[in-house]
């Protein structure tokens, strides 16, 4: 099994990449109501608003849906960055040497 390697940065950026969609996601209900605003009613006809309303009401359940699975996995990678990073520090801190200290460490023979 191959090993994966992913730098902070990309974990970084993929995290405000997900809290993006989340927003944008959260956004669509008023961008909707500017939809069928917008749309009107052309030569006192609805069909056109009704029809984007209905796909609007499908959507949302699903948006909802699909928002709150962004959500944990927003979670998730902001907290393995931030567990990671944490380790990492701790492990570096922990292998430090004082530069008089090395020369008193036994040598490879």
């Amino acid at each position: 099994m191959s090993d994966v390697e992913i730098s902070y940065s990309v974990l970084n950026e993929l995290n405000g990449s997900l809290k993006q969609i989340i927003v944008e996601f959260e956004k669509a209900n008023a961008r909707s109501d500017d939809l069928e605003s917008a749309i009107g009613a052309p030569y006192g006809k609805t069909r056109l608003r009704d029809r984007a309303h209905t796909f609007e009401e499908g959507w949302h359940v699903r948006r909802k849906a699909l928002q709150e699975d962004l959500m944990t996995i927003q979670e998730r990678v902001e907290k393995t960055g931030k567990e990671w990073e944490s380790w990492d520090l701790e492990a570096s801190k922990a292998n430090e040497v004082e530069v008089d200290e090395a020369e008193h460490l036994p040598k490879a023979v």
